[in-house]
């Protein structure tokens, strides 16, 4: 099992191909980052990689910076803007909202997403100009803190369900303000005991013969 912090810029997939490469097993990661995310990655390889649907299913810890008055297809700034807004947001008004995101919830997963439709993942579709009708999964949010704030960018730090989409949740909270909001970075902390500290950088494995955890 390997601890991999993430780089931004890189797929899930692309992260999983290099390790194949370097160390020649069979490899599999337990659990997709967007490219534009970092941190925690958890890669099995070998016989271990039977066991990658455990791990789907563990809770996850992300820090979000997130920014008010804009909303984009993606819902993240890599996407094509749709509208933004000049109205100031207060903290009070962004606390009391946030204060409504808590414990069981129906969320609805980004068209731009691997969630599977008919087979395919949405973002294939989605990118092809197909209008994908996205369905909500029960979720759950165990924490929500607010981190930082400093209009238009806040950061959030939440313990969260499998199944949990942080650009969901940001672009949720815009829609609860009225201003709409996206998602600026991602940094994946924790996937069940496994925690970012204990991670190493994805150069710094590839260059160690024997990586292994």
């Amino acid at each position: 099992m390997l601890l991999v912090d993430k780089p931004k810029g890189l797929t899930s997939a692309r992260v999983v191909a290099r390790i194949k490469r370097k160390f020649n097993v069979k490899v599999g990661h337990t659990g997709t980052l967007d490219p534009m995310a970092t941190g925690l990655l958890v890669v099995l390889t070998g016989k271990r990689t039977k066991n990658a649907s455990l791990f789907l299913r563990l809770d996850k810890a992300y820090e979000v910076k997130i920014v008010l008055g804009i909303e984009t297809d993606t819902y993240d700034l890599e996407g094509k803007v749709l509208r933004q807004s000049n109205d100031e947001v207060t903290r009070d008004e962004l606390e009391r909202v946030l204060q409504d995101f808590h414990g069981d919830m129906w969320q609805t997963p980004p068209s731009f997403s691997a969630k599977k439709i008919e087979g395919r993942k949405a973002y294939e579709l989605a990118r092809k100009g197909v209008d994908v009708e996205m369905r909500p999964s029960k979720v759950s949010i165990h924490s929500l803190e607010l981190k930082d704030f400093r209009f238009p960018d806040f950061t959030v730090a939440c313990e969260v369900s499998s199944g949990f989409y942080v650009r969901s949740l940001a672009h949720d909270i815009g829609e609860r303000l009225g201003v709409g909001a996206t998602v600026a970075e991602v940094r994946r902390t924790r996937v069940g005991p496994y925690r970012l500290e204990e991670a190493r950088g994805l150069d710094d494995i590839l260059a160690d013969n024997q990586a292994s955890t």
